[in-house]
């Protein structure tokens, strides 16, 4: 089959080296406990194996399931199992080279983030929602109204794709990222 050789050059992107792996757990970790989750010990050890190459992302994936199958959540409030399953879905988003800014991108990573977890996983929902965020004191974010979000994701893409961040210090990337968000400064 000489027509194989054609495909020499797709090479398959290999996972990060040890260094860019703990940067990536400890991102996707952090990511969960500013939504105020915290992983289970379980996590952070499948993590430092994974971490140290003995096992692939796909097998934590294996054995977050059959951890959760064999020791099930008790209470609605035990958000462990999300945060151990985003945790590692992050992690697996991260290490790939690959993201695209767009409306259809976003939608397509909430709904890799979020399946099985939530029903409604890369939907956009249908009705309008404020939500008061710890992290931010307390504050309320509101989020675009429900008829306006497909043209609020066009636009705000639009305008990201637009920007440049060549130049800036880390205090103007944040500053600038921070102001996508509006929340009610009282």
């Amino acid at each position: 089959m000489p027509y194989m050789n054609d495909f020499d050059e797709y090479k398959r992107l290999g996972e990060p080296a040890k260094a860019e792996k703990s940067k990536i757990w400890q991102t996707a970790i952090g990511l969960q406990q500013v939504d105020g989750l915290k992983p289970s010990e379980y996590l952070i050890q499948a993590a430092k194996q994974n971490i140290e190459g003995e096992i692939t992302i796909y097998e934590v994936y294996e054995r977050l399931d059959g951890y959760y199958k064999a020791k099930p959540v008790k209470t609605a409030d035990d958000r462990t199992e999300e945060a151990d399953k985003v945790s590692a879905r992050i992690t697996e988003i991260l290490s790939e080279k690959t993201f695209s800014f767009s409306p259809a991108e976003y939608i397509t990573l909430h709904k890799r983030l979020f399946t099985g977890i939530y029903p409604f996983a890369g939907k956009i929902r249908d009705y309008t929602i404020s939500k008061e965020e710890w992290v931010l004191n307390g504050k309320t974010v509101y989020y675009a109204s429900a008829d306006s979000i497909r043209a609020t994701m066009d636009y705000d893409s639009k305008q990201e794709k637009s920007f440049t961040y060549k130049g800036l210090s880390k205090e103007q990337i944040v500053e600038h990222i921070t102001n996508c968000i509006d929340f009610d400064a009282t």
